[in-house]
């Protein structure tokens, strides 16, 4: 399998196309381009994902909802700056069987205008404020540049999270509450990220403002993984999504939303894999564990016994194992489970069997730990969290070499990775940026004070400076 595996430090690119195939994440060839088929492997990591998306949703009240996939065309131009941000990417359908439909419809990009309609028709008074639901969909647009598996595609997996509050102040409650849900997300995922305010220019379309999360790949490009949009009234107004006060007026609500997408994926084959391949998260591993079986013939029944033994107390401890009793070569087993990002390799053989231990063979340091059977679950435990904290230093190594401040941009026009300069603000001067360094604006930074603190000036006019600002170059 690795034969056909290029090294990722070489090329990157190549490496990725290859991986995702080899490592039976997803199958490209079906007949519409950027249109994949999630292989088992992939579709187990993916639900790994949502499950801890849904957990978090959990935690903080919301509800889930599944909405229809079609969209009318009169309540998607009922928003007219979301039909600027979206009309070009829009899959339409104007035929069921051979009739022509009095009405087009389209395949949704994003859920607002199919969900809208119906807030106004749940909400009456201000007790069933805040309305708080998200679902787990596809989302269809006609992406025009190149698709790469997971990363840019035309059918695309999606979470997306739609809040009605009373007031501007509850909708920003809201998106501080969403930045704290993907701080305990993304620490799952050992995946350190940025956010950032999108610019006027790039902010979603109907949004008030636009919050990216970034995430800064091994290649110096930043890839986003997902965003909150501040909408105020901008959706309710057009949807005619109100609330009775407590003095009988009807108001308008505060929106917000808050999504991700099937991205998150490829920022984790990116980010955490080497050139033997994966290495996936404990968090996000469709196994914790594989048991691999060292054969002799004489033995061959103790050792599958006392094998089977092992996944099922380990299963009932809440751990994800894989029994490979396949006949092939123990060796053929330790490369294609290294290649798919298991997290731990579980030896055993007769001379464990008879010493009453397992050997455990850890993915990303290559060592090898003998621990005794009755042991065998706070070892693996304890090597998983280890493991998952050691993604997480590296990563934020690779993001910490590749970021750079400056004062100008001379300083740092001959970089690659995450740019940080001083800023007035301006569409021009963020523009004229973004081509002298072949960049893209980021925006103002979240997770940081973006404040010009000692009287810093713009790095394009000379005019004093209102904020720091990000550039990179995306996927």
């Amino acid at each position: 399998m690795k034969s056909g595996l290029p090294k990722k430090s070489k090329d990157i690119s190549r490496w990725y196309t290859r991986i995702v195939e080899i490592a039976d994440l997803c199958d490209k060839r079906y007949p519409i381009k950027g249109m994949n088929i999630w292989r088992p492997y992939g579709l187990k990591a993916l639900q790994q994902i949502d499950r801890l998306i849904r957990a978090e949703m959990e935690k903080t009240n919301h509800e889930e909802v599944y909405f229809p996939l079609l969209i009318p065309e009169s309540l998607f131009k009922k928003e007219a700056e979301h039909i600027k941000g979206f009309g070009s990417e829009v899959y339409w359908v104007s035929h069921a069987g051979k009739e022509q439909l009095e009405e087009r419809l389209l395949l949704r990009p994003t859920s607002e205008t199919a969900m809208y309609p119906l807030f106004a028709l749940w909400i009456r008074s201000h007790t069933d404020l805040p309305l708080k639901v998200f679902q787990l969909v596809n989302i269809f647009r006609y992406e025009t540049k190149q698709t790469r598996a997971f990363i840019r595609v035309r059918e695309c997996h999606f979470f997306e999270a739609h809040t009605c509050h009373e007031d501007y102040e509850g909708a920003e409650t809201q998106i501080k509450e969403d930045i704290e849900i993907i701080k305990q997300f993304f620490k799952k995922l050992s995946l350190p990220y940025t956010l950032n305010k999108r610019p006027d220019w790039d902010k979603f379309a109907g949004a008030v403002y636009s919050i990216g999360i970034d995430a800064l790949m091994p290649d110096g490009k930043a890839l986003q993984l997902g965003s909150f949009h501040q909408y105020k009234e901008n959706f309710s107004r057009p949807y005619g999504i109100t609330y009775e006060d407590p003095n009988g007026k009807h108001v308008y609500c505060h929106q917000t939303t808050f999504g991700m997408s099937e991205r998150l994926i490829g920022a984790l084959i990116l980010m955490h894999s080497d050139d033997k391949g994966l290495k996936f998260p404990p968090a996000v591993a469709p196994f914790h564990a594989v048991i691999v079986p060292i054969i002799f013939k004489e033995e061959e029944t103790t050792i599958l016994k006392t094998c089977s033994a092992i996944k099922i107390g380990l299963e009932q401890r809440g751990l994800r194992v894989l029994f490979d009793d396949r006949e092939i070569t123990p060796g053929s087993k330790y490369y294609e489970w290294e290649l798919k990002g298991v997290p731990i390799r579980i030896e055993v053989g007769p001379r464990d069997i008879k010493k009453k231990q397992v050997t455990l063979a850890v993915r990303n340091s290559g060592r090898k730990l003998e621990v005794k059977m009755g042991e065998a679950e706070e070892s693996i435990n304890a090597a998983l969290a280890d493991y998952a904290e050691k993604l997480f230093e590296e990563a934020t190594r690779i993001n910490a070499s590749q970021t750079f401040q400056a004062l100008h941009l001379e300083d740092v026009k001959d970089k690659r990775g995450l740019i940080k300069l001083p800023w007035c603000g301006s569409e021009e001067c963020g523009k004229a940026c973004e081509e002298a360094l072949d960049m893209n604006t980021l925006g103002t930074p979240i997770d940081e004070d973006p404040s010009c603190k000692n009287k810093e000036l713009c790095s394009i006019c000379g005019k004093p400076a209102k904020s720091w600002v990000r550039f990179a170059r995306l996927y």
